[in-house]
């Protein structure tokens, strides 16, 4: 089994985790345990997986086969939409674990904020999440696509900081406003559609600057996000590409061509996802 080359990142919580991960999100179930065995087999060790992406069991599957001891690979699990109130919080983490077949995750996180729902309230559902870090069975919590608006309450009325906030992020939406209050309060920044859903990948500027590193426009983008400090877990069922959006270790973008890329930012336009202030779906 190769050995990674991933750097870490130390989250508020002491707790480590590799920068590039390996993401499950609208891989079917079927699908799911050989895409994640080939991730491990190039050398991924970190899994970002949800709830609401129903196949929790192929990962944990994917993982026993694997030959790698559970403390070798970082796990990632979110809350369902359905499951907020704190007991079905509960119900829904405990069923998590036995979908995965392990005694405790590395992180798990409140998947949306869903402010127009459930009275707005999501500072309960953090405290329960709080209660999961306590007893151990989630080494590390955290949120997802939270704005400021939804991190301040948590700083006001609960004990413990989100160690990470898994957000849109990518050229032509850098979201900076929050990942600089992530950085003010020590929340690590995930970039979920970190290729913009592949809008960015024919963009000039990327494209002129994969043709002058000799890297394709996909491993120029996820460098950028590498050497901006942030997490990112691109998605891929062909080998190819997995192996591709893994060789991100052996060349590094200037400065400038960073400051480049990070112009082409649109904005609200440019967000290929919800807006988490208004987004309020529930799976039936």
């Amino acid at each position: 089994m190769k050995l990674s080359p991933i750097p870490n990142i130390t989250l508020n919580d002491g707790n480590t985790i590799p920068q590039l991960g390996f993401g499950v999100f609208q891989i079917a179930p079927r699908d799911t345990a050989q895409a994640v065995s080939k991730a491990l087999e190039i050398g991924y060790r970190h899994i970002d997986t949800a709830e609401m992406y129903g196949n929790e069991k192929g990962v944990g599957e994917a993982i026993r086969a694997s030959g790698l001891e559970r403390g070798e690979v970082f796990v990632t699990s979110k809350l369902n939409n359905g499951f907020h109130r704190p007991d079905d919080a509960r119900k829904a983490f405990s069923t998590t674990l036995s979908e995965l077949g392990f005694d405790y995750l590395d992180l798990f996180l409140i998947h949306w904020p869903l402010p127009t729902l459930y009275g707005g309230d999501f500072v309960s559902t953090w405290k329960m999440l709080e209660e999961f870090y306590r007893d151990g069975r989630a080494r590390s919590i955290g949120v997802s696509n939270f704005q400021i608006e939804h991190l301040q309450p948590l700083a006001a009325e609960t004990d413990l900081v989100p160690s990470v906030n898994q957000i849109e992020v990518h050229p032509y939406f850098t979201n900076e406003a929050v990942r600089a209050y992530g950085r003010e309060h020590r929340i690590t920044t995930e970039a979920w559609s970190p290729i913009a859903q592949g809008k960015v990948l024919g963009d000039p500027t990327i494209t002129e600057l994969a043709a002058k590193v000799g890297k394709t426009p996909a491993q120029v983008v996820l460098r950028w996000h590498i050497q901006r400090g942030d997490i990112v877990f691109p998605k891929s069922t062909t080998p190819s590409r997995m192996k591709e959006n893994f060789d991100l270790f052996d060349f590094e973008l200037e400065r400038a061509d960073i400051s480049r890329i990070s112009a082409l930012n649109r904005g609200e336009s440019g967000r290929v996802g919800p807006n988490p202030d208004t987004f309020a779906y529930i799976p039936r």
